[in-house]
């Protein structure tokens, strides 16, 4: 079963490559950097989606796209990340309100949109309401010369109302960590959800599949983490962590960098040509505030910078006072693009778009549910 899917803001195609593998046949992909609509172009076959814009969403006219079921995207994060400036909707780069008028033109079954855990602070509080009315109720603009703080209270009085007339949207979010759905890295992402409220649908976000209780159990005597990748007792590393008291039976274990990698060879100066862009980048080292991601547990968040990450996210400690950086080719697999997907551009810039992704599995969950619950709209077509 196939829906009619429009991506925005499509970054390196994190979302669009697990949409298209869910059953979404893409229309357009919307991204204004160059370098990472180059990435999807090369890709473009995998995503199953020709038509790339390098453009700004502010910009595109959808009208000669025909229907669309479901809009994607992940709106810039700048605005909201620990890491930014976070003047939220005082930044230029806040897409929401964007987001929110191409879902009032198109009125798709369902939109799903994904930001960073720093939409959740308390200083961005009445304006992540804000943007959840907002999507709500895509169809009730802003007035000539109304405040945010004055359309949201606006907003409100119709939530109160259970206002229901025009195009209307039932919307839910969840904080979730990549780690719990099989991603071998711990990345706390937003996603907002949201089905058209005239389908009478119920979206609930998928359960966790994954659990650090059940990895520690798996890595305590008699478990088999170990054996599975041939490390005796000796080679072992000291566990700070104690193992559970009961095994979590219902869980699998949350995946390591040292098994995302195992079966990747050690790095040199050439590219791979079995595992592209997998070469090794020299300058890694470590200092008290920047430290790398160990092999044995899920690697730190993925940052879209280089050198200068401020945690050394995008290092490898190796132990043994031993560091390097990730490879291009490992990161994209710590965010769990397929070996063959291609990224374009220095090791530095691919890593920026491998940064700015949405992990492929992640998004298979999110996608899935909502398509599993739109499903009972051509069900009784």
């Amino acid at each position: 079963m196939s829906f009619a899917a429009l991506e925005l803001f499509a970054g390196a195609g994190g979302l669009a490559l697990e949409g298209s593998r869910a059953g979404l046949a893409h229309r357009a992909l919307i991204e204004l950097n160059p370098g990472a609509c180059r990435t999807l172009q090369l890709n473009a076959g995998l995503i199953g989606c020709s038509q790339i814009l390098t453009q700004d969403v502010r910009t595109v006219d959808f009208a000669g796209l025909g229907p669309i079921d479901l809009v994607t995207g992940g709106p810039p994060c700048q605005p909201f990340s620990v890491g930014g400036k976070g003047r939220a909707h005082q930044d230029e780069r806040d897409m929401f309100p964007a987001a929110v008028r191409v879902i009032a033109q198109t009125q798709p079954l369902g939109f799903v949109l994904e930001n960073v855990k720093g939409l959740l602070r308390s200083g961005f509080a009445a304006y992540f309401d804000y943007i959840l009315l907002r999507l709500t109720y895509p169809e009730v603009t802003l007035k000539s010369g109304e405040s945010w703080q004055e359309h949201r209270k606006r907003l409100m009085c119709l939530n109160a109302m259970d206002y229901g007339a025009g195009l209307t949207y039932q919307v839910t979010w969840q904080l979730m960590n990549a780690a719990d759905y099989g991603v071998p890295q711990r990345r706390e992402r937003v996603f907002i959800v949201g089905q058209r409220r005239d389908l009478g649908l119920s979206f609930s976000f998928p359960e966790p599949t994954h659990s650090q209780d059940a990895l520690l159990w798996d890595q305590a005597p008699g478990g088999t983490y170990w054996q599975r990748h041939g490390l005796p007792p000796s080679k072992r590393p000291v566990c700070a962590m104690s193992a559970p008291l009961v095994q979590e039976l219902a869980l699998q274990p949350w995946r390591t960098v040292r098994d995302a990698l195992a079966d990747l060879p050690e790095p040199d100066e050439r590219d791979c040509l079995l595992f592209p862009g997998h070469v090794y980048q020299s300058g890694a080292r470590c200092y008290p505030g920047h430290t790398g991601s160990v092999l044995d547990f899920p690697a730190k968040t993925i940052k879209a910078g280089a050198h200068g990450v401020p945690g050394g996210e995008n290092m490898l400690d190796l132990g043994g006072g031993k560091y390097r950086y990730f490879t291009v080719r490992e990161a994209a697999r710590l965010q769990t693009f397929p070996d063959n997907y291609r990224f374009v551009g220095s090791w530095s810039y691919c890593m920026k778009q491998i940064g700015n992704a949405v992990p492929v599995q992640l998004a298979q969950c999110v996608i899935t549910a909502l398509l599993s619950t739109l499903s009972a709209v051509r069900s009784n077509a």
